[in-house]
């Protein structure tokens, strides 16, 4: 049951990190306006910045890893 959670919660940080790089790359970014709970709205707020601050870590151990490259 506890490995499950963890699969899940993996699972789910995942998805914010991808969610954060499709934001950076397509400006597309899910509609939280629309979300009717102010408390549940603030919630998804804080689950998308931790896969923003997962996706500038990413970047920034890749961009310092010679097995990378950056091409523009």
């Amino acid at each position: 049951m506890f490995g499950r959670l963890i699969h899940y919660g993996f699972d789910a940080f995942l998805l914010s990190a991808f969610l954060a790089g499709v934001k950076r790359s397509t400006g597309l970014t899910p509609a939280l306006s629309r979300v009717p709970d102010k408390d549940i709205r603030h919630i998804l707020q804080s689950y998308l910045e931790i896969g923003e601050y997962a996706f500038d870590f990413a970047v920034v151990i890749f961009g310092r890893s010679q097995f990378f490259e950056r091409r523009r």
